[in-house]
């Protein structure tokens, strides 16, 4: 079995997922906690609540090196790092860490997220999502979009993180589909595989060249009529919902000039959302490049090494 040689931490506000990696950046070995995300950690005991999910680790294999992302950077977190402006890259997210000292002697390092100062109407922010966009790649100029409940549109150029844009598409979609007309309404199949036509028929109204689908509060309530003219079925709205919600993200994301048709874009980040993206990119004539399985891990790796010189 290759050694292992770091902790990577992602530490969010609802759970922690922790890898144990070797040299070469194999995943030896993970532990995840559905109830250890840094709101359920009380009184700033989050060296108590590490020791908990990976004390096993440091007894079996010493005081390993840790590397910490995700919202356990904020405000709200065990140490706050102020963000890295854009444009910037390895090296200046690097340069952003933060280092403590463990009990155990193990040093703990915390990345930085980014921050786009030229965003309207105020700078926009990510924690997280950054390693993600590293860990693609920083090689040659191009958009990726990250799929997620904030998605993120960002621009690569010149080998740094140039700007980025968040859009609140995931968490809009549990709200309509879980607190609207939309959760009265729907009657979903337990289990179902996704119905990619209806999925379908939201993406092409977004895609389209309607005027009407530049207006997102409007075109939300064809949920309701789509199923009163009978073009809809209740246990078909959700994949409907999702088609346009995801489709205007996409509409918007163009109008915003992050894409113009023709070009390729990389997705990268949430694989269960990820094919989703992959099928509507095509009607806005984008080909997909699709970013690794690792690109999290990868991109953290490729920082923390660049914050060891």
């Amino acid at each position: 079995m290759p050694t292992p040689t770091s902790i990577i931490l992602d530490w969010g506000t609802s759970s922690l997922r922790a890898m144990l990696v070797s040299e070469t950046g194999e995943t030896l070995d993970t532990q995840e906690s559905s109830s250890g995300g840094i709101q359920f950690v009380k009184d700033g005991a989050f060296e108590a609540a590490l020791m908990q999910a990976v004390g096993e680790w440091f007894s079996a294999h010493g005081p390993l090196p840790v590397m910490a992302t995700g919202m356990i950077t904020s405000r709200n977190g065990w140490v706050e790092v102020p963000y890295v402006d854009t444009p910037g890259g390895v090296a200046e997210l690097a340069a952003g860490t933060r280092k403590l000292t463990l009990q155990t002697g193990a040093v703990i390092t915390f990345l930085p997220g980014m921050r786009d100062p030229a965003a309207k109407p105020f700078p926009d922010v990510m924690r997280g999502e950054e390693t993600q966009i590293v860990g693609f790649g920083l090689d040659r100029d191009r958009t990726l979009v990250l799929p997620g409940t904030h998605s993120k549109w960002a621009r690569i150029k010149a080998g740094r993180i140039d700007g980025f844009q968040t859009y609140a598409t995931g968490e809009v979609f549990a709200l309509l589909t879980k607190h609207s007309f939309i959760a009265k309404a729907q009657d979903p199949v337990p289990d179902a595989e996704p119905d990619w036509q209806s999925f379908g028929r939201g993406v092409e109204f977004a895609a389209s060249n309607n005027a009407a689908a530049d207006a997102f509060l409007s075109a939300i309530f064809s949920a309701r009529t789509g199923i009163l003219d009978g073009k809809l079925k209740p246990e078909n709205i959700l994949d409907y919902v999702s088609g346009l919600i995801i489709g205007s993200e996409f509409r918007q994301a163009r109008a915003a000039g992050w894409f113009k048709a023709g070009e390729t874009i990389g997705i990268v980040g949430n694989n269960l959302l990820n094919s989703r993206y992959g099928r509507v990119a095509p009607l806005f004539d984008l080909t997909v490049e699709p970013g690794p399985d690792n690109a999290a891990k990868r991109g953290i790796l490729l920082i923390a090494a660049e914050a060891a010189k």
